[in-house]
């Protein structure tokens, strides 16, 4: 596709800063420059920090992009960027990049949804996204189901987290174990040395609660059990098992997400699952995900581990197919929105 946009994309929602350069549907090249390790002694992500660490790393992870992809900005036909959901003023720094870099180089700016750019990254990993294509996400601030029929333009929510997400769960598990942060890679490896021999909660899965919430999430009652049993035992004396912990609260979540998404494919007709998020590279999840989807005749996409994160790429996967479906540009005075509903798939 030597004749199709190229498109660079720029992600700064949370702790990465992400660029990445898509022509057509090929990745080119992706960046990322991380700030975890400067959250890691906070437990957690600290929107400040993150913000410095965007503005430090914008330009020198833009120029390696670059470099790596064997291009030159002046090669750039638009500019993509994460315009919400996120942390307010780290979405800020991508914004105002992402405007200077369009109004310079005199192309289109696209200012695009997080969610769905996790969804359209599946792109160019596996090609062009059936449509209509169910989407389970699962990250550290979501745990939502969206039906696509488009992902250019036609983003359907059909449940989403009442409380913690999925990843935050697992962030949390991992500081009551005494896992390092982030918690979920560090769960994964745990939990394969482990037995799934707790039986924890399925938050939503039963009775009235299934009826009201069908393809909503909660797991915060499965982290407060974790907790509570872990403080059982150590009140009593005993050491605490944490790789059987850590195996049976992974397939307690890992369980209610599969479950679901199957449960959405079926009520929905729909033959295609596609799995994003951060959480999409935990092992269990993908193995279960596919065992679920094999046994009811569903096609599972699932992108390569380091896709699944936030990165630059998602954001120029959706930007490129914005330009290749000729869908409008957005203004440059387009805001940072925080709260960006999954259903405004571009500011």
């Amino acid at each position: 596709m030597a004749d199709a946009p190229l498109v660079l994309g720029i992600e700064t929602s949370c702790d990465e800063t992400g660029v990445g350069l898509v022509r057509g549907e090929t990745l080119l090249f992706d960046a990322i420059a991380s700030s975890v390790d400067e959250h890691a002694r906070f437990g957690g992500v600290v929107p400040e920090v993150a913000s410095r660490a965007h503005l430090e790393a914008m330009v020198p992870t833009i120029e390696r992009a670059c470099r790596e992809a064997g291009v030159t900005l002046r090669d750039v036909d638009a500019v993509a960027v994460t315009a919400g959901p996120g942390l307010a003023g780290a979405l800020m720094v991508g914004v105002a990049s992402a405007k200077a870099l369009a109004l310079a180089l005199g192309v289109p700016l696209h200012g695009v949804n997080h969610l769905a750019s996790h969804v359209a990254v599946d792109i160019v990993e596996h090609g062009p996204l059936p449509e209509p294509t169910l989407a389970m996400l699962v990250s550290g601030g979501h745990s939502s189901l969206l039906l696509v029929p488009d992902v250019t333009h036609d983003v359907r929510s059909l449940g989403s987290t009442i409380d913690d997400a999925a990843g935050e769960a697992f962030d949390k598990v991992a500081r009551v174990l005494g896992l390092p942060f982030p918690g979920g890679p560090h769960i994964d490896r745990a939990a394969r040395d482990g037995a799934v021999v707790i039986d924890f909660p399925r938050g939503l899965t039963t009775g009235r609660d299934m009826e009201r919430h069908r393809f909503d999430f909660s797991f915060s009652g499965l982290k407060t059990a974790v907790s509570r049993w872990v403080a059982a035992r150590e009140a009593a004396g005993e050491a605490v098992p944490v790789a059987d912990v850590a195996a049976s609260f992974q397939e307690a979540v890992t369980d209610v997400l599969t479950r679901k998404a199957i449960l959405a494919c079926r009520e929905h007709g729909v033959g295609h699952l596609q799995i994003g998020g951060g959480v999409a590279a935990n092992s269990r999840l993908r193995a279960m995900a596919q065992e679920r989807c094999d046994d009811a005749g569903i096609e599972l996409r699932v992108p390569r581990p380091g896709l699944c994160t936030d990165n630059g790429a998602m954001v120029a996967a959706l930007g490129a197919q914005m330009v290749l479906k000729g869908r409008p540009a957005s203004d440059l005075g387009i805001p940072a929105d925080s709260s960006m509903p999954v259903t405004d798939v571009s500011a």
